[in-house]
């Protein structure tokens, strides 16, 4: 009995840790990326959903910005097609265009049906949908990639209007250049758009890593948190490469544009979101503006 109790106790402990954070949040906007190995994972997918649903039904005005990459590298593989890459970024010619169109939409719809199923209306949209997201042919350092578009503009009017009828917008990264032809965008690079757009209170990359170190080989160099002009002066000095170099720059662009705070976590962990916001300690890496800090 007593143990009982004091199990009870420790939940009513969280739920008081919790309570600030949920008055500071109330009817702010956080802008979710989801992606990497916590989508491959249906556990770990349906605890996701779980966290955003749960800051919906405490007040928080969630967006989810999804990606598609491993799944869309299996359906390119189940047609017979090899999957070409160019520094790193995906080369998407017409056909695979219209598998990752078709993979995006399906998770998409996936997505919509789990947070239904938690008795949240959700309603899951592309970058094509209202003009959400605006594109150019992108290249990767004067090579052609195919359909991969850069954004050159947000419409942000169609989430504003969701967000207005209680509805959880989820948003596949595909946009339309000038001329209608669709591309595929990176799904860090939408959700870092749409956060500045909306003016996010906060952005959250969930990763298939912990968070932000100065060397990645060093466990003991986590970094909890930072400044954005801490983060830049990582970059300029060659501490972070590979995958999180993009990661770190939109990171700190959105931070540059307004959103207020920007969340690295580990999306293989259960309720990581849960734990960053509505914990002091928090368990990922948080990039904040310089003034904050002052």
């Amino acid at each position: 009995m007593e143990k009982d109790m004091e199990q009870v106790m420790k939940k009513a402990e969280v739920l008081i840790e919790a309570l600030p954070y949920i008055q500071k949040f109330n009817r702010k906007i956080i802008v979710v990326k989801y992606g990497g190995s916590a989508m491959s994972n249906e556990e770990l997918q349906k605890n996701v959903i779980k966290d955003v649903t749960l800051l919906k039904l405490v007040g928080f005005k969630p967006i989810i910005v999804h990606g598609g990459g491993k799944e869309i590298s299996r359906w390119v593989g189940k047609v017979g097609k090899e999957a070409k890459f160019v520094n790193g970024l995906r080369v998407t010619d017409e056909e695979t265009m219209e598998i990752a169109e078709m993979v995006l939409n399906k998770v998409n719809k996936s997505l919509v049906t789990m947070v239904e199923e938690l008795g949240v209306k959700a309603v899951g949209v592309s970058g094509k949908d209202g003009g959400l997201l605006q594109v150019e042919k992108k290249y990767s350092d004067g090579q052609d990639i195919g359909y991969v578009g850069e954004i050159t503009g947000v419409n942000p009017d169609i989430l504003f209007d969701m967000l207005e009828k209680d509805y959880l917008p989820i948003i596949a990264p595909i946009g339309l250049d000038k001329d209608y032809h669709t591309y595929n965008i990176n799904a860090d690079d939408a959700a870092c758009a749409i956060a500045k757009a909306v003016h996010a209170e906060k952005l959250a990359f969930l990763t298939d890593i912990e968070g932000l170190y100065k060397d990645i080989n060093d466990k003991s160099t986590f970094i909890s948190r930072l400044t954005a002009s801490e983060a830049e002066g990582l970059i300029h000095d060659g501490y972070i490469g590979g995958g999180m170099l993009p990661k770190l720059n939109n990171c700190t662009s959105a931070i540059r544009n307004g959103v207020n705070r920007v969340h690295i976590l580990d999306g293989r962990l259960a309720h990581c979101l849960l734990l960053e916001i509505f914990t002091n300690q928090g368990i990922g890496t948080a990039i904040v503006s310089d003034e904050e800090e002052k």
